[in-house]
């Protein structure tokens, strides 16, 4: 091979056989033929290394050449140098110790550059997980590497040196290399950090294709050489700040905070204690400076403390902050009130060390979770010494005149049992409880040995009033093999002999049943040979089966197929009726009033609820099933009358002698059913079962003409099986508004007492829309800041948050009083009664709050996108029955101004109500019972009178 297309330089400075022989293999494999591998071994390079170098290129001599570099030249710039300069092809690509090419890499550049005309060609990477076998790709490729493009200058591609995209994955054109003098730093331990983004900004074009083209970078490692890779920072910010891109350098600070500091400071408990103070000097040697506190200031809280700490060198503070990241929500450090009243981090008051968002100054004591910090374990001959200090926030602990008690607690993993040990002494502080006691294991925990082997430990501390539970937190290298203590389980000690404690991944202390002894070590060899030779594998196998065959008598496949086949076969049992309401995730709704209606009047029926996870919050009294149990296929298939707001199974057909009532859910704002676009692109099998599960419909319930045009023409329902009743839920609106009108909204339902609301709060309820697609319930972090709610209107606001019934709110600590998360309360008309304003976006809900009268405001970021890809049925905006804000500065001010803001679409929202409630009476669920049940109504005494005088 005289010219090559491709050079790949592959350098080994550390002597790996097995990464070596990966690399020079993926680039013989390439698809493209013209690339050769350049593998430049150092002076002193061990002879296995070198050998192997040998035998590839005896294997394939044409495109294999092994270089060996100069006695100067040992470190892994150097070596790139110098394959760099013996390299012949037209491009140049390096590759890192165990880095591989993809298949195609070589073709994809190669074409890229040949289209373009591109200097420098760069793609996608992945690189090594924590555990060294599995292989991801950074997150942020996926938005640099959206699409394949080319760049004029790298001005216009600065994303390129905000993360470290080039450190490989990349090839140049040898002409420009040599035309700019493009070297690597020797001084430079980390140089190819450098190396990309220099080479980025004195080249021309640039191309960026979106394959992969290099797999199994090594992370570098921070705590191994932390001033290398400040060192390289630095000088790719210079480079920056010379091409004028001083606002990139700030992307760049987080983006090294994020990728570097905070996984130092996260893996930071998993690090020897010597370890950890080498690493802390020589962040403090390095770090200050680095990066600027405004680039700091825009992570999270305790990422932030966590990065100070490292950059002041405090090795214990940065433990602490490492412990509070890898437990979300736990106190590890005895935090403190500034004469602001911002709660601080311990070395405050510093704007970079305030945690206030965390919320922990609104929790009690008892409801706190605090860090445990064990600081001694020492094993004799007559027991266990544990000593440790319990941190307290400044703000709450302990009732200091009660009576402070304290006791371990070692648990079995699963649950099922507990043993107990007291605590000898505690001295409590400002800062903490320091305690410390004498226990013998041996005779504490009397496991019975096969299956009881782990168990967690914890401590429980009383103050007579409450209770505290906090983990026992301690650092990897505190225990180890030493610090074994005999065990005498209950099955004797051929079982297990000895307890071992060790820490877990999630940082607490933990206590494993082992066999140390000759007699334990041999009988479980005998258990293992027992459970493994050929006669135990075959009934383990036999065991698997009827496992299997027992899951499937639970598969909803075989659940249909019996329910389709023998259930339907089943006569109807009269006045039977099955109530489901959001697929069974609460009692509430119309299908609650419906029932309560036919409760209230006496009818004989036997009615049955459906639930799908928990019988929580449904009438002590009621029947229940549970959502695709036997008991519910059986009571559908026998049910006179289904009655539900969302639909049951789609593949479960009605009894032919049943009666389907569709209350529905809600009126209609985006697209549903045939006409959204989701469903014109289903195939059309999905498209006729979705047909037949709406066949099934005997009764659908409508509020205005609004729902006839839009909800009955997109599901194609027949005129006759629409109810113009309105929805039963409703009735309690309107009888709400009557009663406010007549009597005023003072006092409160007795739901308010529940919540813990006071009358002199404006009650605010946020009941955003479902944002999500097909699949399990799932926690959102909301479009609106509730911490950010609570500062701006917490003296005067609370603010009740209803999440979707398909998903669940993520909700900050704030102040008491300011923000309820009712999501899981289970009929949204009660809080809307209660809610003196609703925020909201596309949900249905603002057509029922309508009905009150009262405030709206929609709080809609995206609502040109939402309705672009979604699709509506009107123009929000023109019809909109209160403001429309697209951002939060916009709804709070409308809410800082509400009677002003809101008097101009009084008429609005009447015009509103008018036209999306028009059948909405007060009278719905009576009209409903009249209508669907009207055989089983039973006639009033006048009327039995009348009848039998006739």
């Amino acid at each position: 091979m005289n010219t090559p297309d491709f050079s790949c330089v592959i350098t080994a400075p550390d002597g790996g056989r097995e990464a070596l022989r990966a690399s020079v293999e993926s680039v013989l494999d390439q698809s493209m033929r013209s690339v050769e591998a350049l593998v430049v071994l150092p002076a002193g390079v061990p002879g296995g290394l070198r050998t192997e170098a040998e035998t590839l290129a005896g294997r394939d001599p044409d495109r294999v050449r092994v270089l060996a570099a100069g006695a100067e030249s040992g470190s892994a710039a150097a070596l790139r140098n110098a394959g760099t300069d013996a390299a012949r092809g037209t491009y140049v690509l390096v590759l890192g110790e165990g880095e591989r090419l993809h298949p195609h890499a070589c073709r994809n550049l190669w074409e890229a550059g040949a289209r373009t005309g591109a200097d420098l060609v760069a793609g996608r990477w992945t690189r090594l997980t924590g555990e060294d076998t599995k292989e991801r790709e950074p997150a942020w490729q996926r938005t640099l590497f959206v699409r394949s493009r080319t760049v004029a200058r790298f001005a216009e591609a600065p994303e390129l040196a905000v993360h470290d995209a080039l450190v490989t994955g990349f090839c140049l054109r040898r002409q420009a290399v040599e035309r700019h003098g493009l070297r690597y730093d020797e001084d430079l331990t980390h140089s190819e950090i450098l190396f990309g983004p220099l080479a980025a900004a004195v080249v021309g074009r640039i191309a960026l294709v979106r394959r992969r083209i290099v797999n199994g970078r090594a992370v570098p490692d921070a705590g191994r050489d932390l001033a290398g890779l400040v060192e390289a920072h630095r000088r790719v910010c210079h480079v920056l700040v010379a091409q004028g891109l001083a606002e990139v350098r700030e992307e760049r600070d987080r983006a090294f905070l994020v990728d570097h500091l905070v996984p130092l400071v996260r893996d930071w408990p998993c690090l020897p204690a010597a370890e950890r103070g080498r690493i802390a000097a020589t962040a403090a040697r390095v770090l200050p400076g680095c990066v600027a506190d405004r680039a700091l200031l825009t992570l999270p809280p305790v990422e932030r403390v966590g990065v100070r700490l490292l950059e002041r060198g405090d090795a214990e503070g940065v433990l602490a902050a490492a412990y509070a990241l890898r437990r979300r929500g736990t106190v590890t450090a005895p935090l403190s009130v500034g004469d602001d009243g911002r709660v601080y981090w311990p070395g405050g008051p510093d704007p970079v060390l305030d945690v206030t968002e965390l919320g922990h100054q609104y929790r009690p004591f008892g409801e706190l979770k605090l860090m445990n910090r064990l600081t001694r374990y020492e094993a004799d001959g007559h027991g266990v010494r544990l000593a440790g200090r319990l941190v307290l926030p400044s703000h709450t602990g302990p009732d200091p005149d009660g009576p402070l008690t304290a006791h371990l607690e070692f648990r079995v993993r699963d649950g099922s049992r507990a043993f107990r040990a007291p605590v000898d002494e505690l001295r409590a502080d400002a800062t903490g409880i320091a305690w410390s006691t004498r226990t013998d294991l041996t005779r504490l925990l009397r496991a019975l040995g096969p299956r009881d082997t782990v168990w967690d430990a914890r401590m429980v501390v009383e103050d007579g009033r409450t209770r505290s539970v906090s983990d026992l937190f301690a650092a990897h290298d505190l225990v180890g093999p030493a610090h074994g203590s005999p065990a005498r389980p209950r099955l004797g000690r051929l079982t297990g002999d000895t307890w071992q404690p060790y820490v877990t991944l999630r940082d607490h202390l933990a206590l494993r049943l082992e066999a140390r002894r000759r007699p334990a070590r041999t009988a479980r060899r005998l258990v293992h040979y027992a459970t493994h030779f050929r006669p135990a594998r075959r009934a383990r196998l036999l065991l698997r089966a009827l496992a299997k065959r027992r899951d499937r008598l639970q598969a909803r496949g075989f659940k249909v197929s019996v329910y389709s086949t023998w259930l339907l076969r089943l006569p109807v049992r009269k006045g039977s009726v099955v109530f489901e309401s959001h697929m069974g995730t609460c009692y509430g709704d119309s299908p609650r009033a419906v029932h309560e209606e036919v409760r209230a009047r006496g009818l004989p029926l036997r009615a049955v609820w459906a639930y799908a996870d928990s019988p929580e919050g449904f009438p002590k009294d009621a029947r229940l099933v549970r959502r695709w149990s036997w008991r519910y296929l059986w009571a559908l298939a026998r049910a006179e009358y289904w009655v539900d707001n969302q639909g049951f199974p789609q593949h479960l057909d009605k009894p032919s002698g049943t009666t389907y009532l569709q209350t529905w859910h809600g009126s209609a704002y985006k697209r549903m059913g045939f006409d959204e676009t989701r469903v014109r692109l289903q195939n059309a099998p999905q498209r006729e079962r979705l047909q037949q599960a709406v066949r099934r419909f005997d009764h659908f319930l409508v509020r205005s003409e609004h729902d006839v045009a839009t909800l009955a023409r997109a599901y194609r329902l027949p005129e006759e099986s629409l109810l113009r009743t309105g929805y039963p839920r409703n009735d309690a609106l309107v009888a709400a508004r009557v009663r406010d009108e007549t009597e005023g909204r003072l006092p409160r339902p007795p739901l308010a007492a529940e919540l813990g609301l006071s009358d002199h709060r404006t009650v605010v309820l946020y009941a955003p829309t479902f944002r999500g697609g097909p699949g399990r319930r799932r926690r959102q972090r909301l479009l609106l800041d509730a911490a950010r709610f609570a500062e701006r209107f917490g003296d005067t606001c609370t603010l009740l948050v209803r999440a979707h019934y398909l998903e669940a709110a993520s909700l900050p600590a704030c102040p008491p009083g300011t923000v309820v998360d009712v999501s899981r309360h289970h009929d949204v008309s009660e809080l809307l009664a209660l809610a003196d304003v609703l925020v909201t976006d596309y949900s249905s809900i603002m057509f029922d709050y309508a009905l009150l009268d009262r405030p709206i405001v929609l709080f809609a970021p995206d609502l040109d996108a939402y309705a672009a890809e979604r699709g509506s049925y009107f123009d929000l905006r023109e019809k909109a029955p209160g403001p429309v804000t697209t951002t939060e500065e916009e709804l709070f001010g409308v809410l800082a101004r509400l009677k002003s803001a809101d008097a101009g679409y009084q008429e609005a929202r009447a015009a509103f109500a008018a036209e999306f409630g028009a059948f909405d009476r007060g009278d719905a669920a009576r009209a409903v019972v009249d209508t669907v049940f009207a055989r089983h109504l039973v006639p009033s005494r006048s009327a039995r009178t009348g009848e039998a005088r006739r």
